[in-house]
């Protein structure tokens, strides 16, 4: 599909699942008779398996165990979903399996199936506001968000995003405000709205602030640190065109307050070098773009693949210059096919 018609089609399917849900789906599912007796088991197993698939994606990219997640939610918790449930015992369900399918379309994005994540975050969406769980539906429309965002489509980013925050209005756990306010800025920065982008910025500063230095919880949102806000603001900002703080911010997340990813580290790297390169400090960039490659051995994600070919792109005209030459030819085998 041409990319004007793929946008076309991101477009109307993520506006369209806004109106997926059906609140009474899980009432008339408990009415019935046959199938698998479930329980609060089989809601543990789901939440055990997500967390373990999860951690996986994020320290090697979508990539890597994307079949295995897709094979559990086929053969295991499919016929959990066809089985007989009480009330409170199918809201669990439906919102682990949502955590879950949520997890498949993030792993399908990280692959550059854009088409197969679009369609994981509408069923995650579905299964969270069927569930009644506004976290796990704003999670989902998040990730629908994001993929609006890379993909540079700015209206159906901005609604989404728009939704999204609405979405968790409600919500008390500060982590998962400034998740969710952090994608509005996004969002309206990419759109050129510089005082939404601002004051969703400022939102989610203010969120991310009251956060207690308790671990994180065990839904996605909570896993939102103060390091993860530091990258994500700090693109904003770049793309507000203070690189300056941009760097400043990039720099805490690296270095006050770490990332425990290898894969979302090696994207900081990859996203510090460039914003060095923009400030004119070769130097700089140099080194956070070879500490990028030392940090993205192994790791399959088109993200990273995608960082490694800017950065291939940006040296080309550095060509009198031993380090970038070498740096290029490090990043041939990351980049894309």
């Amino acid at each position: 599909m041409l990319r004007r018609g793929f946008l076309g089609a991101t477009g109307a399917y993520a506006l369209g699942v806004l109106n997926l849900p059906d609140p009474e789906s899980i009432t008339r599912r408990t009415q019935r008779v046959g199938g698998v007796r479930v329980g609060s088991g089989e809601v543990a197993a789901i939440r055990h398996m997500t967390q373990r698939l999860g951690d996986a994606a994020a320290e090697l990219g979508g990539g890597h165990a994307r079949h295995l997640a897709v094979r559990y939610l086929a053969d295991d918790v499919a016929p959990w979903l066809d089985g007989t449930y009480t009330e409170p015992t199918g809201r669990a369900l439906f919102a682990a399996t949502s955590e879950l399918v949520h997890l498949v379309g993030w792993m399908a994005q990280d692959e550059g199936k854009d088409g197969l994540a679009q369609r994981y975050y509408g069923h995650a969406y579905r299964l969270a506001t069927e569930a009644g769980d506004p976290e796990l539906a704003a999670t989902a429309l998040r990730g629908l968000a994001v993929q609006a965002i890379e993909l540079g489509h700015r209206a159906v980013a901005l609604r989404i995003s728009e939704k999204c925050a609405e979405t968790a209005q409600h919500l008390e756990d500060p982590r998962a405000v400034s998740y969710y306010r952090t994608t509005l800025a996004d969002a309206a920065a990419l759109d050129g709205d510089r005082r939404l982008a601002t004051r969703a910025l400022a939102d989610s500063r203010s969120a991310i602030e009251r956060a207690s230095d308790a671990p994180p919880g065990d839904s996605w949102a909570s896993h939102f640190s103060v390091g993860r806000w530091a990258h994500h603001s700090g693109m904003i900002l770049a793309r507000l065109g203070d690189l300056d703080s941009a760097t400043e911010h990039l720099g805490q997340a690296l270095d006050i307050h770490g990332l425990d990813r290898r894969r979302s580290r090696a994207i900081v790297l990859a996203d510090l070098g460039q914003i060095h390169l923009r400030r004119g400090d070769l130097d700089a960039a140099l080194s956070a773009w070879g500490a990028f490659l030392e940090c993205s051995d192994g790791i399959r994600s088109v993200k990273v693949g995608h960082a490694a070919r800017d950065m291939y792109a940006r040296l080309d005209r550095y060509q009198g210059v031993a380090e970038a030459v070498e740096l290029r030819d490090r990043a041939e085998p990351l980049l894309p096919t």
